[in-house]
Protein backbone atom coordinates (compact mmCIF):
# COMPACT_ATOMS: atom_id res chain seq x y z
CA UNK A 1 0.00 0.00 0.00
CA UNK A 2 1.18 3.43 -0.92
CA UNK A 3 2.66 5.36 1.77
CA UNK A 4 0.03 8.52 2.34
CA UNK A 5 -0.67 11.31 4.89
CA UNK A 6 -4.46 11.58 4.63
CA UNK A 7 -5.14 14.16 7.31
CA UNK A 8 -3.69 17.29 9.62
CA UNK A 9 -3.12 14.37 12.36
CA UNK A 10 -0.77 13.02 9.45
CA UNK A 11 1.29 15.63 8.10
CA UNK A 12 1.64 17.01 11.77
CA UNK A 13 3.05 13.94 12.97
CA UNK A 14 5.34 13.63 9.84
CA UNK A 15 6.33 16.93 10.72
CA UNK A 16 7.28 16.50 14.30
CA UNK A 17 9.19 13.23 13.54
CA UNK A 18 10.94 14.84 10.66
CA UNK A 19 11.93 17.87 12.76
CA UNK A 20 13.24 15.37 15.41
CA UNK A 21 15.42 13.05 12.65
CA UNK A 22 16.85 16.48 11.18
CA UNK A 23 17.87 17.29 15.09
CA UNK A 24 19.73 14.10 15.61
CA UNK A 25 21.81 14.99 12.54
CA UNK A 26 22.86 18.55 13.64
CA UNK A 27 23.62 17.40 17.53
CA UNK A 28 26.24 14.97 16.07
CA UNK A 29 28.11 16.84 13.87
CA UNK A 30 30.52 18.32 16.11
CA UNK A 31 31.49 14.57 17.48
CA UNK A 32 32.74 13.39 14.37
CA UNK A 33 35.90 13.68 14.94
CA UNK A 34 39.34 11.86 14.70
CA UNK A 35 39.79 9.54 16.95
CA UNK A 36 35.91 9.07 17.96
CA UNK A 37 34.26 5.34 17.72
CA UNK A 38 31.11 4.81 15.32
CA UNK A 39 30.18 3.03 18.67
CA UNK A 40 30.35 6.31 20.43
CA UNK A 41 28.49 8.23 18.00
CA UNK A 42 25.90 5.47 18.11
CA UNK A 43 25.78 6.49 21.89
CA UNK A 44 25.50 9.80 21.47
CA UNK A 45 22.80 9.30 19.11
CA UNK A 46 20.77 6.94 20.92
CA UNK A 47 20.83 9.50 24.17
CA UNK A 48 19.81 12.29 22.36
CA UNK A 49 17.02 9.99 20.80
CA UNK A 50 15.52 8.77 23.93
CA UNK A 51 16.05 11.11 26.61
CA UNK A 52 15.87 14.40 24.73
CA UNK A 53 13.35 13.91 21.76
CA UNK A 54 11.43 11.54 23.47
CA UNK A 55 11.88 9.37 20.55
CA UNK A 56 12.68 5.63 19.44
CA UNK A 57 15.21 5.01 17.09
CA UNK A 58 14.05 2.81 14.39
CA UNK A 59 16.74 0.76 13.30
CA UNK A 60 17.51 -0.72 16.41
CA UNK A 61 16.89 -4.70 16.51
CA UNK A 62 14.71 -3.65 13.11
CA UNK A 63 14.98 -6.65 10.82
CA UNK A 64 15.83 -10.17 11.16
CA UNK A 65 14.22 -13.00 10.93
CA UNK A 66 15.35 -15.85 7.90
CA UNK A 67 18.43 -16.30 9.00
CA UNK A 68 18.87 -12.96 9.23
CA UNK A 69 19.73 -11.00 12.48
CA UNK A 70 17.97 -7.87 13.70
CA UNK A 71 20.24 -4.43 13.40
CA UNK A 72 21.88 -4.11 16.37
CA UNK A 73 22.16 -0.34 16.31
CA UNK A 74 20.26 2.58 17.11
CA UNK A 75 21.85 4.14 13.90
CA UNK A 76 23.62 3.25 10.69
CA UNK A 77 27.53 4.40 10.34
CA UNK A 78 29.11 4.02 6.72
CA UNK A 79 32.42 5.11 6.24
CA UNK A 80 34.45 5.38 3.37
CA UNK A 81 33.65 2.60 0.94
CA UNK A 82 30.72 1.54 2.88
CA UNK A 83 27.38 2.27 0.78
CA UNK A 84 25.16 1.88 3.78
CA UNK A 85 23.93 -0.19 6.82
CA UNK A 86 27.40 0.07 8.16
CA UNK A 87 26.86 -1.44 11.94
CA UNK A 88 28.82 1.11 14.97
CA UNK A 89 31.43 -0.21 16.94
CA UNK A 90 33.66 0.13 19.63
CA UNK A 91 36.37 -1.23 16.38
CA UNK A 92 35.93 1.56 14.45
CA UNK A 93 37.80 5.01 15.21
CA UNK A 94 37.58 7.07 12.82
CA UNK A 95 40.91 8.26 10.97
CA UNK A 96 41.51 11.70 9.69
CA UNK A 97 39.72 12.35 6.15
CA UNK A 98 37.59 9.27 6.64
CA UNK A 99 34.04 10.35 5.33
CA UNK A 100 30.98 8.86 6.99
CA UNK A 101 27.46 9.14 6.37
CA UNK A 102 25.44 8.71 9.67
CA UNK A 103 22.04 7.35 8.82
CA UNK A 104 18.86 8.67 11.64
CA UNK A 105 15.19 7.15 11.43
CA UNK A 106 13.40 8.14 14.76
CA UNK A 107 9.97 7.44 15.38
CA UNK A 108 7.85 10.00 17.14
CA UNK A 109 4.46 9.09 18.23
CA UNK A 110 4.04 6.17 15.88
CA UNK A 111 5.44 8.41 12.78
CA UNK A 112 8.61 7.97 11.07
CA UNK A 113 11.21 10.45 10.25
CA UNK A 114 14.20 9.63 7.91
CA UNK A 115 17.55 10.89 7.27
CA UNK A 116 20.56 11.08 6.70
CA UNK A 117 24.16 12.79 5.71
CA UNK A 118 27.42 13.05 4.65
CA UNK A 119 30.44 14.21 7.64
CA UNK A 120 34.44 14.16 7.24
CA UNK A 121 36.51 13.20 10.29
CA UNK A 122 39.14 16.05 9.96
CA UNK A 123 40.39 16.80 6.37
CA UNK A 124 38.90 15.14 3.60
CA UNK A 125 40.32 14.44 0.68
CA UNK A 126 39.56 16.61 -2.75
CA UNK A 127 38.05 13.28 -3.96
CA UNK A 128 35.84 12.15 -0.97
CA UNK A 129 34.77 16.02 -0.56
CA UNK A 130 33.39 16.03 -4.74
CA UNK A 131 31.54 13.08 -4.40
CA UNK A 132 29.75 13.72 -1.22
CA UNK A 133 28.63 17.34 -2.80
CA UNK A 134 27.49 15.68 -6.39
CA UNK A 135 25.58 13.01 -4.45
CA UNK A 136 24.08 16.13 -2.25
CA UNK A 137 23.19 17.51 -5.41
CA UNK A 138 22.03 14.08 -6.94
CA UNK A 139 19.76 14.43 -4.02
CA UNK A 140 18.36 17.86 -4.45
CA UNK A 141 17.97 17.20 -8.35
CA UNK A 142 15.31 14.60 -7.01
CA UNK A 143 13.35 16.32 -4.94
CA UNK A 144 13.19 19.04 -7.55
CA UNK A 145 10.73 17.08 -9.91
CA UNK A 146 8.35 16.06 -7.14
CA UNK A 147 5.27 17.26 -8.07
CA UNK A 148 1.35 15.56 -8.92
CA UNK A 149 2.05 14.15 -12.11
CA UNK A 150 5.52 13.77 -11.77
CA UNK A 151 6.67 9.96 -12.32
CA UNK A 152 8.86 7.50 -10.01
CA UNK A 153 11.47 7.20 -12.96
CA UNK A 154 11.30 11.22 -13.23
CA UNK A 155 13.18 11.36 -9.90
CA UNK A 156 15.17 8.34 -10.62
CA UNK A 157 16.07 9.81 -14.50
CA UNK A 158 17.25 13.39 -12.69
CA UNK A 159 19.39 11.82 -10.11
CA UNK A 160 21.39 9.35 -12.70
CA UNK A 161 21.74 11.63 -15.22
CA UNK A 162 23.38 13.98 -12.80
CA UNK A 163 25.55 11.46 -11.07
CA UNK A 164 26.85 9.45 -14.76
CA UNK A 165 27.50 13.52 -15.81
CA UNK A 166 30.09 13.61 -13.01
CA UNK A 167 31.55 10.31 -14.28
CA UNK A 168 29.87 8.54 -10.89
CA UNK A 169 27.66 5.60 -10.60
CA UNK A 170 24.06 5.20 -9.10
CA UNK A 171 23.69 2.35 -6.90
CA UNK A 172 20.57 -0.06 -7.73
CA UNK A 173 20.32 -2.47 -5.08
CA UNK A 174 18.88 0.00 -2.77
CA UNK A 175 16.53 2.81 -2.97
CA UNK A 176 14.05 5.29 -1.34
CA UNK A 177 10.73 3.92 0.03
CA UNK A 178 7.41 4.80 1.40
CA UNK A 179 7.21 6.51 4.77
CA UNK A 180 4.71 7.37 7.26
CA UNK A 181 3.60 5.11 10.50
CA UNK A 182 5.76 2.63 8.44
CA UNK A 183 9.24 2.24 8.54
CA UNK A 184 9.66 0.77 5.00
CA UNK A 185 6.43 0.98 2.85
CA UNK A 186 5.43 1.13 -1.21
CA UNK A 187 6.68 3.12 -3.65
CA UNK A 188 10.01 2.27 -4.61
CA UNK A 189 11.64 5.12 -5.65
CA UNK A 190 14.74 3.98 -7.52
CA UNK A 191 17.81 6.46 -7.74
CA UNK A 192 17.97 5.61 -11.83
CA UNK A 193 15.77 5.35 -14.48
CA UNK A 194 13.60 6.94 -17.45
CA UNK A 195 11.76 10.04 -17.71
CA UNK A 196 8.07 9.38 -17.99
CA UNK A 197 8.08 5.83 -16.48
CA UNK A 198 6.54 4.23 -13.40
CA UNK A 199 3.89 5.21 -10.71
CA UNK A 200 2.50 8.86 -10.76
CA UNK A 201 3.04 10.81 -8.08
CA UNK A 202 -0.10 11.98 -6.30
CA UNK A 203 -0.47 14.87 -3.40
CA UNK A 204 -0.13 13.16 -0.18
CA UNK A 205 2.49 10.72 -1.00
CA UNK A 206 4.99 10.71 1.61
CA UNK A 207 8.61 9.01 1.11
CA UNK A 208 12.04 8.82 1.16
CA UNK A 209 14.96 9.68 -1.39
CA UNK A 210 18.23 8.59 -0.53
CA UNK A 211 20.81 8.12 -3.28
CA UNK A 212 23.44 6.09 -2.67
CA UNK A 213 26.55 7.72 -5.15
CA UNK A 214 29.89 5.38 -5.93
CA UNK A 215 33.11 6.80 -6.98
CA UNK A 216 34.08 3.55 -9.05
CA UNK A 217 31.52 0.98 -10.18
CA UNK A 218 28.29 0.56 -9.12
CA UNK A 219 28.33 -3.19 -7.73
CA UNK A 220 28.15 -3.91 -4.24
CA UNK A 221 28.64 -6.60 -1.67
CA UNK A 222 27.59 -7.63 1.48
CA UNK A 223 29.39 -9.02 4.37
CA UNK A 224 28.84 -11.55 6.50
CA UNK A 225 27.47 -9.22 9.05
CA UNK A 226 24.50 -9.70 6.91
CA UNK A 227 23.42 -5.72 7.08
CA UNK A 228 26.92 -4.18 5.83
CA UNK A 229 26.85 -3.05 1.95
CA UNK A 230 30.20 -2.15 0.82
CA UNK A 231 31.34 -1.52 -3.10
CA UNK A 232 33.16 -4.13 -4.23
CA UNK A 233 35.39 -2.40 -5.93
CA UNK A 234 36.52 -0.45 -2.42
CA UNK A 235 36.02 2.86 -3.75
CA UNK A 236 34.17 5.73 -2.51
CA UNK A 237 30.56 5.98 -1.90
CA UNK A 238 28.13 8.50 -0.67
CA UNK A 239 24.51 8.57 0.59
CA UNK A 240 22.11 11.95 1.30
CA UNK A 241 18.56 11.34 2.02
CA UNK A 242 15.44 13.13 2.98
CA UNK A 243 11.68 12.57 4.24
CA UNK A 244 9.19 14.34 2.03
CA UNK A 245 5.82 14.63 1.33
CA UNK A 246 3.91 15.97 -2.22
CA UNK A 247 2.33 18.35 -2.43
CA UNK A 248 -0.25 20.62 -4.68
CA UNK A 249 2.37 22.56 -6.37
CA UNK A 250 5.84 20.70 -5.19
CA UNK A 251 7.17 18.83 -2.18
CA UNK A 252 7.40 19.67 1.61
CA UNK A 253 10.68 18.28 2.77
CA UNK A 254 9.92 17.29 6.82
CA UNK A 255 14.13 16.63 7.61
CA UNK A 256 15.06 19.80 6.67
CA UNK A 257 17.91 20.96 8.59
CA UNK A 258 18.77 24.73 9.29
CA UNK A 259 21.15 24.85 7.07
CA UNK A 260 19.16 24.00 4.53
CA UNK A 261 16.37 26.63 5.15
CA UNK A 262 16.49 27.80 1.85
CA UNK A 263 15.50 24.61 0.31
CA UNK A 264 12.34 25.22 2.20
CA UNK A 265 8.98 25.36 -0.38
Amino acid sequence: MVARIKNEEDLLGMREAGRCAAKVLEMIGPHVVVGATTEHLNQLCHDYIVNELDCIPAPLNYGGGGGQMPFPKSICTSVNHVVCHGIPSHAKALKNGDAVNIDITVIKNGYHGDTSKMFFAGEPSVMAKRLAKVTQECLYKGIDVVRPGATLGDIGYAIQRHAESQHYSVVREFCGHGIGKVFHDAPQILHYGRPGHGEKLEEGMSFTIEPMINAGKRYIKILPDQWTAVTKDHKLSAQWEHTLMVTADGCEIFTLREEEQNLRQ
